[in-house]
């Protein structure tokens, strides 16, 4: 490694870590995140002698490579409640809790099964929505390429369909004790 690499390194270690803990809740986790991180920065060394802000650089590479690998994950199949719209502000929201009971893991599925049968009775537009933007894991560009419209029509139709879903799912009172909490 180049002197600026273990400067760099000796200073930011800490911090990185601490932030891969705060991401992950887990400490294996999180020193495997940090390693891929720090794999990263090796990776493009020569780049570093350019960066003007090294904490701010090392906390993007961090976050993305949190989100990749959350990614990654929930298309492997893990159960996510909620996704925000922008990942960096409630970002704890988005780490799964492994430790889950096995009564926990058949209630998550059943709301799962009722959310999509519920979101069969969107129009086809919004359903597609929804699921590059909460099943696929798609971001919003993505999801702007794909469906060929502007990110604001992204924006527009996943706030519609939220909505709409949220109405189906209310006026349906079979489902009362189901997803309301006690």
């Amino acid at each position: 490694m180049n002197e600026i690499l273990t400067n760099v390194y000796d200073e930011y270690n800490r911090y990185i870590y601490h932030l891969c803990l705060k991401l992950t809740r887990n400490q294996v986790e999180a020193e495997d995140l940090m390693q891929e991180v720090w794999v990263k920065v090796v990776r493009y060394e020569a780049s570093v002698a350019d960066v003007d802000h090294v904490k701010a650089w090392l906390t993007t590479i961090t976050m993305n490579t949190f989100r990749d690998r959350y990614r990654k994950n929930v298309r492997r199949g893990k159960y996510m409640m909620n996704q925000p719209e922008q990942l960096d502000v409630p970002i704890l929201d988005l780490v799964p809790n492994n430790e889950i009971s096995t009564e926990e893991k058949i209630e998550k599925t059943e709301i799962t099964k009722i959310v999509q049968e519920k979101m069969g009775q969107l129009d086809g537009i919004y359903q597609k929505t929804l699921w590059y933007f909460y099943v696929d894991q798609f971001s919003l560009a993505e999801i702007s390429d794909l469906m060929k419209v502007s990110i604001g029509t992204v924006k527009s139709r996943l706030f519609r369909a939220k909505a709409r879903l949220k109405e189906i799912l209310l006026s349906d009172d079979s489902l009362a004790d189901t997803l309301l909490p006690a």
